[in-house]
């Protein structure tokens, strides 16, 4: 079977629709598929009607911003309810900082010399959500940088001109809002974070105790030693693995979904009551 759970549409920082990502999770062949969009659950009725026109099962996701250790991490919500008010009202605190983030880039590129910044971004947007990864391919769109690298390198991390610090819960409080809808919580790409495998393995052992179900095990971008690494803390910890592309659809990325290391360990994944 070919199962992918992290993936996202233009709701968020993806370029497709909704409906457009379940109809190419279909041409890949996926069995499984979940749209996880961040700090938003406002495509999935879209993909869940297209995914039962598709006769393809559909999960329910949501991928949150947290911080752990003064660090943004990502945690996805799995099987969740999207109507419910613990999990919505999380997001809309979310959704409050992701706007008042946008205008604080667009002020600090704006000052760089990056004229119209958000206008520019907004025009690339097909929602209302404004992303970091908007704004970045914006400047590779102006011709101000090269790639993705370039960007965050020179603009939007740190004290750089674009660089706004999260304010996101903490990583407790979002993995509560994940139970309260029902849903399992899932460490998203583990190993992608800056951040030593003693640190990483610290971080699981710190979700793990506050209730974190599982962790991606296989992401589009995993290495088959990194599918194996992370395999082995999951069996360590006692933790659900997962598996997922992380697909946007930007043309300057190369994941695809679907196209995923075989997951090892099949009778301890996230799916595995589904």
């Amino acid at each position: 079977m070919i199962i992918d759970l992290h993936n996202h549409s233009y709701y968020s920082d993806g370029i497709l629709s909704p409906t457009e990502v379940v109809r190419l999770a279909k041409q890949q062949n996926c069995d499984i598929f979940s749209l996880t969009d961040h700090d938003t659950v406002d495509g999935l009725a879209e993909a869940k009607a297209e995914a039962n026109k598709l006769g393809m099962q559909f999960v329910p996701g949501v991928e949150v911003s947290a911080m752990w250790s003064n660090m943004t991490i990502h945690i996805l919500g799995l099987g969740v309810d999207a109507d419910n008010e613990v999990l919505q009202a999380g997001l809309k605190q979310h959704q409050d900082f992701r706007q008042l983030r946008a205008e604080k880039i667009a002020r600090g590129l704006g000052g760089a010399g990056v004229v119209g910044a958000m206008e520019k971004t907004q025009a690339i947007a097909k929602t209302g959500m404004i992303t970091r990864t908007h704004f970045a391919q914006m400047l590779i769109q102006e011709g101000v940088c090269k790639d993705m690298r370039s960007v965050f390198k020179r603009f939007l991390t740190g004290k750089k001109p674009g660089g706004v610090g999260g304010k996101w819960a903490q990583f407790d409080e979002v993995i509560s809002w994940i139970h309260a809808a029902g849903g399992k919580a899932v460490l998203a790409h583990p190993l992608r974070y800056r951040m030593t495998n003693t640190k990483v393995k610290r971080l699981l052992n710190h979700l793990s105790d506050s209730g974190l179900d599982g962790v991606e095990v296989v992401t589009g971008s995993s290495s088959s030693d990194e599918v194996t690494l992370m395999s082995q803390w999951a069996r360590e910890l006692d933790l659900l693995a997962s598996s997922g592309s992380d697909y946007h659809g930007w043309p300057n990325q190369r994941v695809r979904i679907g196209h995923l290391h075989d997951m090892p360990n099949v009778n301890e994944t996230v799916w595995r009551d589904w």
